[in-house]
């Protein structure tokens, strides 16, 4: 199986273990919870703060995410460290569309990548709504038994069952490769 770099998969008691480690790390140095969805603002606020900066000095929530900060740094590791582990693993593939999809909405790359897209808006809309992402509410929330994140994260995953399940009933799962 080689060594634990070069496994494609990690026990998912492992990977929690080490992920509830890196938040106490961030609550214990940073003295903040770990997520993600801020990232968005921060990359939207300094490229604003180039063409408009009038307008982001006068927004209090732009103004105050407009530095590269931690969990700038964090979203460019997650990218990273994913990909340094799928080279490692030897799992590395590009898939353009996936078996599931091609089976219920056709091979066409154009219609995936626009749904990718269009859900990646809804994902990230309602993050921000929410004040915070699955990482934000899911794991940092949820350490912290804020009431808020367990119906966050209790919602997601049901909203995820229920859209899955409409996309692709059951006979969907016939044509899933993991």
């Amino acid at each position: 199986m080689g060594t634990l770099l070069t496994r494609p998969r990690w026990s998912p008691f492992l990977v929690g273990a080490c992920i509830g480690m890196l938040s106490w790390i961030t609550f214990g140095l940073m003295g903040k919870a770990l997520g993600t969805s801020t990232t968005f603002v921060t990359v939207v606020a300094s490229l604003q703060s180039f063409v408009v900066p009038e307008h982001v000095k006068a927004t209090p929530y732009l103004a105050k995410h407009t530095k590269i900060d931690w969990q700038f740094m964090l979203v460019i590791g997650i990218f990273i460290g994913a990909m340094l582990s799928a080279l490692l693993a030897r799992s590395y593939k590009v898939e353009r569309v996936p078996d599931l999809w091609a089976w219920r909405f056709g091979s066409s790359k154009t219609k995936r990548y626009l749904a990718a897209f269009l859900g990646g808006i809804l994902v990230l809309f309602g993050a921000r709504l929410a004040d915070g992402c699955t990482s934000g509410h899911g794991i940092s929330g949820g350490l912290q038994f804020a009431v808020s994140s367990w119906v966050f994260f209790v919602s997601f995953f049901l909203t995820g069952m229920v859209t899955a399940f409409i996309l692709f009933g059951k006979e969907g799962r016939k044509h899933v490769n993991v």
